[in-house]
């Protein structure tokens, strides 16, 4: 969810195939770096999904996983493991791909909309992708699913028997419409200010790995905060599984709201620990991939 490699590669008159040779780069260590980040923050978002679920305090949150004892703190790691991998790859690839579609310019500089909207269609295909394996993992996290469903091929068991409209619309697909927000908006908010910011940091004398990682930090969590109302909703509704329990959206909304004392404050649990997994998750995934695809244009060009 950068200028990327045909942005920094562009100046070359051979500026489309570069963009393919950088995008390559793109999708593997956007892989690398999601696959290792995930595995260094999963309590931390473990621990947020119980905020989000129960509306718990970190301290009680943390209890009860602690009271879990470690060999369920990583259940339901499969799902997001097999996700980031995959969403690092979408996240700049298909930006790339998107934005030489939106533009014949391969000069160094890209305009805001253009970013903007190569963002939002990368988002839309990370959510069609990605929904199944949220799902699946958002019902691994919750305590009250245990020992309904102790694993990932009893939730898919439950899906499959369902008849297919059902099987999409309650069971792999369930709360899409939020997610296609989620991810639209915050692919296109990320995209569109993470250079700027970036190449500001960079007039001003700082180690090359600096602005990069310092601009991903920033911009990543800035955008997971504004949109983690939607997130909550999503975990909420995806926890879901079956009869009287599948809500639909309005009544999820509602539900979402009323627990939490139709309070905003309360809506904002697990946001502290938001912070603290999306700045480094973001900024090490921003900087591994501005310079590798920096070091890819410069050794096209040399």
């Amino acid at each position: 969810m950068e200028e990327t490699a045909g942005i920094q590669c562009g100046d070359s008159k051979n500026g489309k195939e570069v963009e393919k040779e950088c995008s390559f780069w793109s999708y593997h260590h956007g892989a690398l770096s999601s696959f290792l980040s995930i595995l260094a923050t999963f309590p931390i978002h473990k621990t947020i999904f119980r905020q989000q679920i129960h509306a718990f305090s970190i301290h009680k949150a943390v209890c009860q996983l602690h009271h879990e004892g470690l060999c369920c703190l990583y259940r339901g790691i499969l799902p997001p493991l097999m996700s980031k991998t995959l969403q690092g790859t979408l996240m700049f690839g298909t930006y790339d791909s998107f934005l030489s579609l939106l533009s014949s310019n391969t000069s160094e500089s890209y305009m805001l909309p253009q970013r903007w909207a190569a963002g939002f269609f990368s988002g839309s295909v990370e959510a069609l992708v990605l929904n199944p394996f949220e799902r699946v993992q958002n019902i691994l996290q919750d305590g009250r699913k245990n020992s309904r469903f102790p694993n990932t091929r009893s939730i898919l068991q439950e899906f499959n028997s369902y008849g297919l409209k059902e099987r999409l619309v309650i069971g792999y697909y369930r709360g899409l419409g939020p997610v296609l927000l989620r991810n639209s908006l915050g692919s296109a908010l990320y995209f569109s200010f993470k250079d700027p910011l970036r190449d500001s940091l960079s007039n001003k004398g700082l180690p090359s790995w600096l602005p990069a990682l310092v601009s991903g930090s920033i911009n990543g969590t800035l955008t997971s905060l504004m949109l983690y109302p939607l997130t909550v909703l999503v975990a909420n509704m995806q926890s879901q599984v079956g009869g009287h329990e599948v809500l639909s959206l309005w009544k999820s909304m509602q539900s979402v709201w009323q627990s939490r004392g139709r309070k905003l404050t309360l809506l904002y649990r697990g946001g502290s620990l938001l912070v603290l997994r999306a700045c480094p998750t973001w900024g090490i995934t921003t900087a591994i991939h501005d310079f590798l695809t920096e070091n890819a244009g410069r050794d096209r060009r040399g």
